[in-house]
């Protein structure tokens, strides 16, 4: 994940190379579909579905084609391995809702808008349904005790 502050986008990019990217991307497309490949089913579609948020929107069908499966297989497969697309999806949000506020300094509105949600207001009511408490709040505790957790291991 790349996060860029909204003035530096707005900055020309001097050292655009197309045909090194032309020349690289298909390489790291392969790569990351050879990693993908090697994890579970559930966790296959969790990363697919990670990569699909903040774009278009997840869907079975969606998820299914990156896949290379028909929409009724995947969903055999995933009754097989006993869990729900939309479970894996809440999944996937709340992983990345949680390294969002730990890792990047986005607006919650921000991150709320990246996990996929309509509205703010629909990311906090499912974030204090999964952690208990305000998104807000989780990041100054776990913020917090990330650096305690730092500070204590450099002294050490």
């Amino acid at each position: 994940m790349l996060v860029f502050n909204r003035a530096d986008v707005d900055q020309p990019f001097l050292t655009h190379n197309a045909e090194l990217l032309a020349l690289v991307a298909p390489q790291l497309e392969s790569e990351l579909t050879q990693q993908l490949a090697q994890k579970s089913l559930p966790e296959q579609v969790k990363g697919i579905v990670k990569k699909l948020l903040a774009g278009q929107g997840p869907t079975l069908r969606g998820v299914a084609r990156e896949l290379r499966l028909s929409t009724r297989t995947l969903q055999r497969r995933l009754t097989a391995d006993c869990t729900k697309f939309q479970q894996l999806m809440e999944e996937a949000r709340r992983e990345l809702a949680q390294h969002y506020l730990l890792h990047s300094s986005l607006e919650l509105n921000e991150a709320a808008y990246l996990l996929g949600y309509e509205d703010a207001n629909s990311f906090f009511r499912a974030f204090h349904q999964w952690e208990g408490t305000s998104p807000g709040e989780w990041r100054a505790v776990h913020a917090h005790r990330a650096s305690s957790n730092h500070a204590s291991a450099s002294v050490a």
